[in-house]
């Protein structure tokens, strides 16, 4: 994989050279970034290179926080609506009155 594959813009590349950058900002640089990622890529692959070229010499700017975070798994999804949302899974209610 090549740095021009990868970041063809070089968006990721020039945050790290911008002197006094903030998490925002770096959160900003990474969805313009991260749109231009090819459907058929992996975005997870296309990250870890970034961390790895760019963040590899700089482990606490705020962009290779902004990656790693990236990286982390989604939280679970809850269901929140309807019956399952009132009825715990051993069938009681979740506000403490009887079924």
């Amino acid at each position: 994989m090549k740095v021009e594959d990868v970041d063809p813009k070089g968006l990721i590349r020039e945050s790290y050279r911008i002197e006094g950058i903030t998490p925002p900002e770096c959160k900003t640089i990474f969805f313009d970034w991260a749109i231009q990622v090819p459907v058929t890529a992996d975005p997870a692959t296309h990250i870890a290179f970034c961390i790895a070229h760019y963040g590899a010499g700089q482990p606490d700017h705020p962009m290779t926080a902004v990656l790693q975070a990236a990286l982390a798994p989604a939280p679970e999804k809850v269901r929140r609506g309807g019956r399952a949302g009132r009825i715990t899974p051993e069938g009681q209610r979740r506000d403490g009155q009887s079924v």
